[in-house]
């Protein structure tokens, strides 16, 4: 027992996969509990064996935010820590001595760092700082998907603090479909159509789906949003307003939009190399290579959802090579796609890309 009650819950359905690892993970807590709503695999049974707290009910008709404030419900209302995770999450060990080492009475929220995607060879992917570990009282979800924390500012004022070192990682079943997602973002909208995080998700789904006119209309809606500041997010709405005008066929207009989001985050990789891909395809090869170089030379990745893993792996030398090389200066081009081949090594374009270069060198 620490020096404070921590207690860890979840909400399930079908992750039989995951239990051992996710309950040898969560055991520094004092207490678990899981909502399972509605498995029909040996998920329950599992994690009964394991001693989780399980709590079976169906959420109908489905919302996230409903299903996480029930599973909340089932946290003790004496536990001090409340821990939000996912049975295809894990931590790193020592976290818990290490939450209990930034938390006070006064504290009311924990930021913590979070891989939510790793690279094929094992390395990061995308990382950001999540914020899902609060106090028991004045909080709930909302949210049909993509659901957030909401404080009730009646219990005080929200305080957060970061817990360096603290680390958990994201290793999800693949094969699960997002189907789910498109509908319940649009309820979202629905619901609250002032708000610009939902509003940015539901344009960046409806391009997952090849939805490109409704892609557009929605993002230019997230743009025109009074709370829509934050030039990250921004800058991720217009590339992917660019990315629906490619998918009409109107380059014109794409070519505008990939200006505009380079304009409004400079200091991303990924405006940058969108635009880099959009060169390549038209064979503006000199504007290619000063588009991934100026990528290049920035340095530092911030830890937020937008930043790209391809942006800072094998993607900016890929396209320098191909630039260099069809503009005959194959020594620089054969640098970058070793360079590409050292991110990516059982890529078998890049090593055919990398045998053919060095024979143009060679020669």
């Amino acid at each position: 027992m620490g020096k404070y009650k921590v207690c860890v819950y979840a909400i399930c359905k079908n992750e039989e996969q995951f239990v051992e690892r996710w309950v040898n993970s969560m055991k520094e807590a004092d207490e678990i509990y899981v909502l399972d709503t509605g498995s029909t695999d040996k998920t329950v049974e599992k994690l009964e064996k394991l001693g989780v707290n399980v709590t079976v009910k169906t959420i109908s008709p489905w919302r996230f935010d409903v299903a996480r404030n029930k599973s909340l419900e089932l946290v003790p209302k004496d536990a001090d820590i409340c821990v939000c995770t996912d049975l295809d999450e894990v931590f790193h060990n020592g976290w818990r001595e290490k939450l209990e080492s930034v938390w006070d009475d006064n504290i009311t929220r924990i930021k913590y760092r979070y891989t939510w995607s790793f690279n094929p060879d094992g390395s990061e992917g995308v990382v950001f700082i999540s914020d899902k570990i609060h106090k028991r009282k004045g909080y709930k979800w909302i949210g049909a998907v993509h659901e957030v924390l909401s404080f009730d500012n009646a219990y005080g004022v929200q305080k957060f603090v970061l817990a360096e070192g603290v680390q958990l990682d994201h290793h999800p079943d693949c094969t699960k479909p997002r189907s789910q997602y498109l509908p319940l973002l649009e309820l979202a909208v629905e619901e609250d159509p002032e708000n610009d995080r939902n509003m940015h998700y539901l344009g960046r789904e409806y391009m997952y789906y090849g939805m490109w006119q409704k892609s557009i209309d929605t993002l230019k809606k997230h743009l025109s949003l009074k709370s829509a500041t934050w030039k990250d997010e921004r800058c991720a709405s217009m590339r992917f307003i660019a990315k629906g005008y490619e998918g009409l066929k109107d380059f014109a207009e794409a070519e505008k939009w990939h200006l505009y989001s380079i304009a409004e985050a400079p200091h991303l990789r990924e405006p940058w190399l969108d635009y880099a891909i959009f060169s390549v395809d038209r064979g503006e090869w000199d504007l290619c290579i000063w588009l991934c170089n100026r990528a290049l030379n920035i340095k530092e990745r911030s830890l937020t959802y937008i930043n790209e893993a391809k942006s800072y792996g094998s993607l900016p030398h890929d396209l320098l090579s191909l630039g260099y090389f069809y503009t005959g200066r194959y020594d620089k081009a054969l640098y970058h796609i070793k360079t590409a081949v050292e991110f990516e090594p059982q890529n078998r374009r890049l090593q055919n890309n990398l045998i053919l270069i060095k024979g143009k060198v060679e020669n």
